[in-house]
């Protein structure tokens, strides 16, 4: 509807340049926004004021003339100007019921367009170290990046899904280390596990994997491993002392090709398990990035070497720097380190021109919160480049907050205390999950409450919207219980029957669906879908128990299915664009 109407402004525009009254030059866009008072119409649009001033006229005048061309249709019954130059729209009542029809032929394509006109995104996210189990704060980023994927793609856009591998760094020497460790023990070795080391259970997990396949091939003596280690920060050390110079003992002893085995063999487990556990959540990629790789490749020292006949490195302290402070950042950054290894910010700005250097229009990073500073550094990164920055888009996410009546659960990966995604989705469904990661801005705090969430009852938003869509589908089964035909046709030739005042809200918020998918989609705000959903699910239980359906008047009762069987189709789509299931029976 409100494309229509929006349709049918820029023929008036078009008229309006064609006799001078506009610059052809002109490409104003058409504001058009639902109106909170009826007696203002259904749509108002403040174009005249936005172009008053560029055609050298008053917006009332210049709103009397694009009403004056107009262009004759059976869409708009009334227009009305108000104010200094607002043009409120009224549409005829009968171009209401156009919706059902529209719905029903369409039927799951109903909402798609092609305004992306198929630009290439490229959408990260996740992106988690592979350093164990994903926890309930990764899942709020997994359903809010693979939402804004599906959204983007439903709209018109080329979308590919990726997730960066973090499989080089230090991150990932402590875990290769912990995990030796653990073999350690399996050995027979006894080890004072360090502070600073992974402590999880899968750690034991996989360190009993590998004995089992080895035995004693990796095993060294504790003594040796131990022998002039730093102490420990419980002893009175330096934890990140202690594990460093446990890393360096790790690959001393062991020698870069089995360090380099037991490294593989942690990063394959971990990161198998995460593949597996997103795509059981209705996550899928089509990339997975190896940050290894980029060094292996020599794509990090090409980006330096871009950085540095720019103009934006130098050297001190025995460091090279990034100058990124000269484009906007706090202060400079380190990229080399004075041992000669590059920093994980090096390699970030190698992911980012090899982003760019693969031809995406547009860039969507989906971050945690506690990321919002690295923002500026990335972006003056891209600049040094000599890229358009403003093709990345950094959205953020706040972890959700898991409760468990009163008691919040603690989540540290290192310590292995922590509620894994899968724990998580055995326990409240991956429907519920998914529903209630996107409810609110993804960059809001949230709770996660578990008792709700499980809970079968109207509180819970995402059993009340499903139990709409069921509660369609039970109708359609008394139906043929009753051994009664629903005939379609019948049902579009009289759908003028439908004028109470809870079908009319029902017809309005319908007309409603494209506009919140193309908003949603182009604002990254997935919860707006969410909200429609939760308010059609709303009008349609209001009118479940105000009226009946299955009535003795053939053509009211045709034409009430064909109504109540657009709004399961609404909300089928809607569900299938956040990956939840549109059940039939609760």
């Amino acid at each position: 509807m409100k494309q229509k109407l929006e349709a049918l402004i820029q023929q008036a525009v078009d008229t309006l340049k064609n006799t001078g009254v506009i610059s052809p030059e002109l490409a104003p866009k058409i504001n058009l926004d639902r109106t909170r008072d009826p007696a203002h119409g259904d749509f108002a649009s403040n174009l005249a004021l936005i172009l008053a001033k560029q055609t050298s006229t008053t917006p009332r005048s210049l709103a009397e003339q694009i009403v004056a061309a107009f262009p004759q249709n059976e869409f708009v019954s009334k227009i009305e100007i108000a104010g200094p130059g607002f043009i409120n729209f009224f549409i005829d009542p009968n171009a209401r019921y156009q919706i059902v029809k529209t719905i029903h032929d369409a039927g799951k394509k109903f909402g798609l367009s092609t305004l992306g006109e198929g630009k290439k995104v490229q959408v990260e996210f996740v992106s988690a170290n592979p350093t164990g189990p994903l926890h309930v704060g990764h899942g709020r980023g997994a359903v809010y990046g693979s939402v804004v994927a599906d959204l983007l793609t439903a709209v018109g856009f080329e979308v590919q899904r990726e997730y960066y591998v973090n499989d080089a760094g230090r991150q990932m020497d402590i875990l290769a280390t912990s995990i030796w460790l653990r073999y350690l023990e399996e050995c027979g070795e006894m080890i004072t596990f360090p502070s600073n080391a992974y402590r999880g259970e899968y750690v034991r997990d996989i360190a009993r994997t590998i004995h089992q396949n080895i035995q004693n091939e990796y095993r060294r003596p504790a003594e040796v491993v131990m022998e002039a280690i730093p102490a420990d920060e419980p002893a009175g050390g330096d934890k990140e002392k202690h594990i460093d110079a446990l890393i360096e003992r790790a690959k001393t002893l062991l020698g870069s090709s089995q360090y380099r085995d037991l490294f593989q063999a942690g990063l394959n487990d971990i990161l198998d398990d995460i593949k597996q556990d997103l795509a059981e959540f209705g996550v899928d990629y089509q990339q997975w990035f190896s940050e290894r790789k980029l060094m292996e490749d020599g794509a990090v020292d090409k980006a330096l070497q871009r950085l540095e006949q720019s103009g934006f490195l130098y050297q001190q302290d025995g460091a090279t720097w990034f100058a990124s402070s000269r484009l906007g950042d706090e202060k400079d950054r380190v990229v080399v380190r004075e041992n000669g290894q590059t920093t994980y910010f090096a390699s970030d700005i190698a992911y980012h021109m090899n982003k760019l250097d693969r031809g995406f229009d547009q860039l969507i990073n989906i971050w945690g919160s506690d990321h919002h500073g690295y923002i500026p550094r990335v972006k003056a990164a891209l600049q040094a480049l000599g890229a358009d920055e403003s093709k990345l888009h950094v959205l953020l996410v706040q972890f959700a907050v898991l409760y468990r009546g009163d008691e919040q659960v603690q989540m540290s990966t290192r310590s292995g205390e922590f509620v894994t995604l899968r724990q998580l989705r055995n326990e409240v469904g991956k429907d519920a999950a998914r529903f209630f990661y996107v409810m609110r801005k993804s960059e809001q705090h949230m709770d996660f409450d578990l008792k709700l969430a499980t809970s079968k009852t109207n509180e819970n938003p995402v059993y009340y919207v499903q139990y709409a869509h069921a509660r369609i589908c039970s109708v359609l089964r008394q139906l043929d219980e009753k051994g009664l035909q629903w005939h379609i046709q019948s049902g579009m030739g009289h759908l003028t029957l439908l004028n109470q005042d809870h079908e009319t809200q029902l017809l309005t918020a319908l007309s409603r669906y494209a506009e919140v998918l193309e908003k949603a989609a182009l604002q990254y705000e997935p919860h707006l879908l969410i909200h429609y959903l939760r308010d059609l699910a709303h009008d349609f239980h209001t009118y479940y128990n105000a009226h009946q359906f299955i009535v003795d008047d053939v053509m009211l009762r045709n034409a009430r299915l064909n109504l109540i069987c657009a709004v399961k189709q609404i909300l089928g789509n809607g569900l299938n664009l956040l990956g939840i299931h549109a059940p039939e029976a609760m």
